[in-house]
């Protein structure tokens, strides 16, 4: 049984992919109904079952030559995989060794670890990638020594520089995770107890500590691969590597869509199933004896009325016993300001909510009272009438950041973009937590647990198909234009790729809000308040909310670092928000935005440091990186408000201890010398007052 759920559930997987890779053509043949949509993907299907028809089209050619398609993706294949594997060995490897030895480091050495793998995730791996090349390229030139391969060329592969860049996300992501639930797994019960038995802390953490943390480690390891995979769709491109992703891009036809992603999502899929099977091997068989009513006699005719006429008298009930009187819209916009002004007390919550306050405000008054007037001086003289430089020109003259090598003011741009970079981000972060947190109630309060787990287990097919290729896919047909114009509107095209990057992630969000509230479900205060005839709306808002809370700020977060990461990944394939206008002809300049979004600046001048003006991309990362630096202080600053909330330790500042002080200042010596908790701070408080 468990072995057709795990095929089963593999079956549904394959569906999707399908259906993601015909998309391109019902967007280009303009199929919008659901029946034309699900007949495109029968014949497609079809198609899929007869191997005679995987031929793949060689581009760039004048007559038509098809091959084998398994003969041309199956070495690229090898390749990328050779590449991906490796990256994500050595970055989990590292992380659980850093992991493990920073329980036993001081802390004066662990904080300097913490923030430079703050500053390392902030950093987008687009420019640790160029980093490493231009590292490489100077060591051979100085030394004669090669690192590795900058670039493949041929049949010099490149593998050592991939895998570096590769690495370093999984092993900051996963290095962040472990000490996490290190920390949190130290504080329980047992290991107290073990403590008094004299067990050395070692002992404690490897035989103990290790095993109860490596299931939800092991979930953990599915988002850092599938965001691995997204950045491996970029990294490729930039090291020239000709693996599956660069025949994927240059032959974007269905069959080869649904061949590569299912090479792709088939061993993953298989790999973490049959290790989650292991972990937890009555999964499958859970599921809520209560409610164990077979779906299809819900939908039989006579039931199916009965249950409508039902569900009409209930919704009747609900409103005759609603009290208006007692109604107070108002209540959840002054519980949004309390907590907000509790929040403000933080200072680096207020600050990273300064940052994005200024520079969008400063965008947009400006793009108003210059109607995104961008300067341009292609040949700047002096006043004599003599030449002094040609674009692109240096930064601090005639523009404070430089101009771009068509003479556009980086500055102009960076400030015009802002609005549309950030204000996107935040858009699609908060559509991805609202969605979840909407569609997380619904999966945690009217599913039984049979339900849950076949929702669960459908969206973790999600976790091995890589965002970044499915977002190519998608946008392509759409974002494309050509100096004579699109064929929608700005709007249009913003608003779908908003709702695009949307959707592809709130089935992954619903799930993991869901097992957030459901984790809160499972609390003792939660039975009682059902004891005293609590409503799930009243368990919902008055018990759910302020648990969660913190942890959609959080994920609000992460969601909006994500998005700018997409963006950078997008930008380098030339899907630029907003719509990318691509010129014809013999002498035609770059892809450029018409937006002038962050990415899109940043795919225009990526091969800036190559030529040594590193100007055209500097002032670009560093935009980035300051939004995501300031995204993380408002995570930062949220975690510290929400454990001074519930008492959690905290830590105050560090003050140098004197030898000699008086009695009465005990307490006080305490405090600064040791961590407590809130209420053993306040139980202080009149003991100091007394022996004054």
């Amino acid at each position: 049984m468990r072995v057709l759920k795990l095929f089963l559930f593999y079956l549904l997987g394959i569906v999707g992919i399908l259906a993601v890779s015909i998309l391109p053509v019902a967007v280009y043949s303009k199929i919008w109904h659901p029946v034309a949509f699900f007949d495109l993907l029968y014949r497609f299907a079809e198609q899929l079952f007869n191997p005679q028809t995987w031929m793949y089209s060689v581009p760039w050619t004048v007559n038509v030559v098809k091959i084998p398609l398994l003969e041309v993706l199956w070495g690229p294949y090898l390749y990328s995989m050779q590449i991906l594997l490796a990256a994500v060995a050595i970055g989990l490897s590292l992380a659980f060794i850093m992991a493990l030895t920073a329980n036993f480091s001081h802390k004066l050495l662990l904080n300097p670890i913490k923030r430079l793998l703050d500053f390392l995730e902030s950093v987008p791996d687009l420019v640790i990638a160029i980093l490493l090349q231009m590292l490489s390229v100077y060591v051979y030139k100085t030394f004669a020594v090669d690192i590795f391969k900058v670039a493949t060329i041929r049949d010099e592969k490149a593998y050592l520089g991939p895998i570096i860049t590769l690495s370093i996300l999984p092993m900051v992501s996963m290095f962040k995770i472990l000490l996490l639930m290190i920390e949190q797994e130290l504080l329980k019960d047992y290991v107290s107890f073990l403590q008094s038995k004299g067990i050395k802390k070692f002992r404690i953490i490897t035989k103990h500590v290790l095993k109860n943390i490596m299931p939800s480690s092991f979930h953990h390891m599915k988002l850092i691969i599938w965001a691995t995979l997204s950045s491996q769709f970029v990294i490729e491109r930039l090291y020239n590597i000709k693996g599956l992703s660069f025949y994927l891009v240059e032959n974007l036809i269905p069959i080869t869509i649904a061949i590569s992603l299912i090479m792709i999502f088939t061993p993953f899929y298989f790999f973490f199933q049959i290790i989650d099977l292991w972990i937890n091997p009555d999964e499958l068989h859970t599921y809520s004896i209560t409610r164990k009513q077979h779906w299809w006699k819900k939908w039989q005719p006579v039931e199916m009325k009965g249950w409508l006429k039902r569900s009409g008298s209930n919704i009747l009930y609900m409103v005759k016993k609603v009290n208006i009187k007692r109604l107070r819209p108002w209540r959840p916009i002054i519980s949004i300001v309390i907590v907000i002004v509790k929040h403000l007390k933080n200072w680096k919550f207020v600050l990273g909510c300064l940052y994005f306050i200024f520079v969008i405000s400063y965008s947009v008054i400006y793009s108003v009272t210059t109607d995104e007037h961008i300067e341009q001086i292609k040949l700047l003289f002096a006043e004599d009438g003599s030449f002094i430089s040609a674009p692109p020109h240096e930064p601090t003259e005639p523009f404070l950041l430089g101009s771009d090598q068509f003479g556009y003011s980086i500055l102009d741009q960076i400030v015009v973009g802002a609005k549309y970079t950030l204000i996107c981000g935040l858009v699609i972060a908060v559509l991805r937590v609202v969605g979840g947190l909407m569609f997380g109630t619904f999966y945690a309060f009217k599913l039984n647990a049979r339900s849950q787990q076949w929702i669960s287990k459908m969206v973790d097919s999600i976790h091995f198909i890589p965002l970044s290729v499915i977002a190519y896919i998608l946008l392509k047909m759409i974002i494309f234009g050509t100096t004579s114009g699109f064929s929608s509107d700005i709007s249009v095209r913003i608003g779908a790729e908003v709702i695009i990057l949307t959707i592809l992630v709130i089935p992954l969000t619903t799930v993991l809000v869901g097992k957030d509230i459901n984790r809160v479900l499972q609390n003792e205060f939660i039975l009682s308040a059902k004891v005293l005839g609590g409503s799930k709306f009243h368990i919902f808002w008055r018990h759910v909310i302020p648990h969660i809370g913190p942890r959609m700020t959080i994920l609000f977060g992460q969601q909006f670092i994500q998005v700018l990461l997409i963006l950078i990944h997008l930008g380098v394939y030339n899907i630029f928000l907003g719509g990318t206008v691509v010129e014809s002809g013999l002498m035609k300049s770059p892809p450029k935005s018409i937006t002038y979004d962050w990415s899109g600046l940043i795919a225009t001048n990526r091969y800036a440091f190559q030529s040594g003006k590193f100007f055209l991309l500097a002032w670009v990362l560093l935009a980035f990186m300051l939004s995501i630096f300031a995204m993380q202080l408002i995570i930062q600053g949220v975690k510290e408000v929400q454990q001074v909330k519930v008492g959690v330790i905290f830590r105050l500042g560090k003050i140098k201890s004197v030898k000699h002080k008086k009695r009465h200042k005990e307490p006080k010596r305490r405090l600064q010398d040791k961590e407590f908790s809130k209420e053993e701070f306040q139980m202080t408080e009149p003991i100091r007052r007394y022996r004054e």
